[in-house]
């Protein structure tokens, strides 16, 4: 078997919302198909893969160096993209034929465009394998274990122009409502006591003064005098964590709000190699017995280099528990119920139509489990499947 085309595209999610750092008029995602001549049920497999939010298309990257590599190796070497049986595609063989002729370093949006390509390989090699692509992480990574149901939480809480403190609780509770017990707001786009009247509103009107049900996001945006305000306001409350307080490489920083914040601390989504994660367990302060890392394979290479950050975290004793990816895609719910990750991040109501799992299974108590189908199961997605993937596959 061979991979026979890789096509792709980009489709807008843009929208009216901002964190403490950026917009969405503009945000856009790419996305690939992986064309394979295996043949299951009649129709050939293909592996579906996007990145996630935050982060613009890398179509460019893709179309001049990671695609064209992919497809030389199927016309010229298709056996190196295969495992040993011959009979399935192999991500870790295929990872670094893309990364050929990559310096070491400089990551920046080519961890992108590979972790586009990377979850579309794994999603086909999942079904041509027939199973889930949870069930294929925890057999061949964590002894057939796998958990049947996720922890998720809703991320939402936007600084938006039409949106008061009236629309965020009605925001918050609309979560709650459909399953969610615990939610995320943003932080930092306003002034300290603006952000603490509206993480109050929250807590008091929405969440029955329950601020462990409640995490915040600065999405990177505090200097050192900032982060320590915030948390020192921030620590007599008692909220969920405390997310992305600063520059994601600014590991001094994050080593002496640590000494100084007692709760717990959130990071990772803006690092993209195993070896930026490993700088940060080392240098940032980071404490195994209380923080979340949220390290985001479709942005970071994808799961082959997800492996290698998870084997760093178990040399450095931490608790895969303390993983919980950034993103809100199924490619990160498959990976947290196969390797035992503490959970995933959910995007409700925001960067449609790529948020949220599959339809027919909703959240109860902030828990969600899996779809049987083989592969990411991203056709349980309607919309998705419907508006972008099928038309990009030609099927």
């Amino acid at each position: 078997m061979s991979i026979v085309d890789v096509r792709d595209t980009v489709v807008p999610i843009r929208s009216r919302i901002r964190n403490a750092y950026i917009d969405f008029e503009a945000m856009t995602v790419s996305v690939v198909a992986v064309i394979t001549d295996a043949v299951r049920d009649g129709r050939p497999v293909v592996g579906f893969g996007f990145n996630s939010n935050g982060r613009y298309n890398a179509q460019g990257l893709l179309r001049d160096r990671f695609v064209p590599r992919l497809l030389r190796a199927a016309r010229e070497h298709p056996a190196t993209l295969l495992d040993p049986s011959g009979a399935n595609l192999d991500p870790q063989a295929i990872w670094p034929i893309l990364m050929r002729n990559e310096k070491p370093g400089g990551h920046g949006e080519r961890s992108v465009a590979v972790g586009v390509l990377d979850m579309a390989l794994w999603d086909a090699t999942a079904k041509i394998a027939g199973v889930p692509l949870w069930r294929l992480l925890a057999d061949r990574f964590n002894g057939g274990a796998a958990d049947s149901q996720v922890f998720v939480y809703a991320a939402g809480g936007y600084y938006h122009p039409d949106k008061g403190d009236a629309g965020l609780r009605e925001e918050m509770r609309s979560y709650l409502e459909r399953g969610y017990s615990v939610v995320k707001m943003k932080i930092g786009g306003a002034g300290l006591d603006e952000d603490l009247r509206r993480i109050e509103t929250v807590v008091d009107d929405v969440l029955d003064g329950a601020a462990d049900r409640l995490a915040v996001d600065a999405n990177g945006r505090f200097d050192l005098g900032t982060a320590l305000a915030y948390g020192e306001a921030l620590g007599p409350l008692g909220v969920r964590w405390y997310e992305e307080p600063a520059d994601p490489l600014d590991f001094k920083l994050h080593s002496v709000l640590s000494e100084r914040y007692p709760g717990p601390l959130a990071t990772g989504e803006n690092l993209f190699s195993h070896l930026d994660a490993r700088n940060l367990i080392r240098h940032g302060g980071m404490r195994g017995d209380r923080d979340i890392l949220q390290f985001d394979p479709a942005l970071s290479y994808g799961l082959t280099e997800y492996l290698r950050t998870l084997d760093m975290l178990d040399q450095h004793g931490w608790s895969r528990r303390r993983c919980i990816p950034h993103g809100g895609h199924q490619f990160a719910l498959n990976i947290a119920a196969g390797l035992g990750l503490g959970g995933n991040e959910s995007y409700p109501d925001v960067f449609e139509p790529f948020n949220g799992f599959a339809d027919h299974i909703p959240v109860e108590s902030s828990l969600v489990k899996l779809p049987d189908e083989p592969g990411l199961a991203l056709e349980t997605k309607s919309e998705l499947y419907r508006s972008v993937l099928k038309p990009l596959a030609q099927l």
